[in-house]
This record gives C-alpha cells, sequence and structure tokens, in this order.
C-alpha cells in the first residue's frame, strides 16, 4: 500500500477524547480517523453516482413530455382513483 501522512490541528482536547473513544473500542484514533475517511468518501461517490442517475431519469422524463407523452391530471386521478376502491373492496373481504 503506497501510504502518505496526513498531518492537521486539532484541539488538544479532542484529541485527547478522541483518542480515549477510540482506545475504549479497541483502536487506534488512525485506524479510526482512516475509516471515517473512507466512509466519507463512498458517501460522496455514491451521492454523485445518484446525482447522475437523477440527472438522466429528469432528462428521459422531460424528452418524453416533448415528444407528447403526458397523462392529464384528471387521468391521473381516475387511475388513483380506481386503485383506492379496489383496495378498499380487498380491505372489506378481508375483514368479512
Amino acid at each position: 500500500m503506497n501510504e502518505a501522512t496526513f498531518t492537521f490541528r486539532v484541539d488538544k482536547a479532542l484529541k485527547s477524547q478522541f483518542a480515549a473513544a477510540a482506545k475504549s473500542r479497541d483502536r487506534h484514533a488512525a485506524q479510526l480517523l482512516r475509516d471515517f475517511m473512507r466512509d466519507y468518501v463512498r458517501q460522496q461517490q455514491e451521492a454523485a453516482e445518484h446525482d447522475v442517475w437523477f440527472r438522466r431519469q429528469v432528462h428521459i422524463g422531460l424528452d418524453s413530455a416533448k415528444a407528447g407523452h403526458l397523462t392529464t391530471a384528471a387521468e391521473v386521478e381516475a387511475r388513483f382513483a380506481a386503485k383506492r376502491a379496489a383496495t378498499r373492496r380487498r380491505l372489506a373481504a378481508s375483514i368479512e
């Protein structure tokens, strides 16, 4: 593994508290900091991937709308009114 040193300033009290908390979990502070850094990088990568996916989905939707593939509010309401009615019938049947 190609390693590098990471140096930064931190309040003495925070450093002591962090080292004590790490020791109480049988870990070294440096191990926890590496874990935190890996988790942060992973979270940022996942957020960036989600952003790309989301933007792609928005563009697909916009392109579809521009092509005239739209559903009116009345059609949506009718479709979900039918779904609600079917759900109510199933609930009523399960109670009986």
